[in-house]
Formats: C-alpha cells, sequence, structure tokens
C-alpha cells in the first residue's frame, strides 16, 4: 500500500475537541478536509476518540448524525447514544461482554445511552437491565 499523507495532528486535536459541542466549527474543518471524518484523536494511555466519539458521550446527536452521513464509522457507543436498539442489542448478542465496554476517557456503555436522553430510553432500559 502507498504511503499517504497525514493529516496534521493539531487539525485531528481541533476536530475532535469541537465535536464535543462546536456544530459550525465541526462542519467548518470537515470541508476543509474531509479526511477527518475517522480521524483519531489520542489522549495518551490508549485513550483514542474520534469526533463521532466526541459527539456520543456529550449526546450530540445533530453532530453525530452528521458525522455519520458523510461516512464516519458507526460504532456502539453512537448507536447507544443515538437510541438504535437493534444495533447494541445485536452487538451485545454477538458478544456479551460488550455492555461493559469502555468508550473514550473511559466512558461506559450505559452512559452514552443516558446522553442520548429521550430519544435513547430503550437502549438505557435495555442495557440496565442487564444488570451485570
Amino acid at each position: 500500500m502507498a504511503d499517504k499523507p497525514r493529516i496534521d495532528p493539531a487539525l485531528v486535536q481541533e476536530f475532535v475537541n469541537n465535536a464535543h459541542s462546536d456544530f459550525p466549527r465541526v462542519r467548518d474543518l470537515l470541508e476543509r478536509q474531509p479526511a477527518l471524518i475517522n480521524a483519531a484523536w489520542d489522549w495518551g494511555a490508549g485513550d483514542w476518540e474520534t469526533g463521532l466519539g466526541a459527539a456520543a458521550h456529550m449526546g450530540r446527536r445533530d453532530i453525530a448524525l452528521y458525522l455519520l452521513e458523510r461516512g464516519a464509522r458507526m460504532d456502539i457507543f453512537a448507536a447507544a447514544m443515538l437510541g438504535h436498539l437493534d444495533i447494541v442489542r445485536a452487538t451485545v448478542s454477538a458478544m456479551p461482554q460488550a455492555h461493559a465496554w469502555l468508550g473514550p476517557h473511559g466512558i461506559p456503555l450505559l452512559r452514552h445511552a443516558e446522553a442520548g436522553g429521550a430519544e435513547a430510553a430503550p437502549v438505557f432500559d435495555f442495557l440496565k437491565g442487564l444488570g451485570r
């Protein structure tokens, strides 16, 4: 595979930071550099975070949906926050330990569902009901 140009790490950090709360800035950065869509920032000690990961644990449905529409890779944490019970249930069925997975910054899957509010309540109830 040919060596591909690297994205400026400062740009990745800015993108991920803004994906926690600043939708207009996320949109601007992604328009300027589409490769940011799946870029991950290393906070250290194995704590990697993408823009989608940032939006997911902050309950920023608007940012998460925007990123998914543009090709971000769906994961169980975003699915939980967005209320996609079918995805969460299928993942937990295939990998029972998934209910205990930790997302960026060590934030549990259940907290992602909680961040999703009313739209994610069925996921929250499902995960809470596992009682493990």
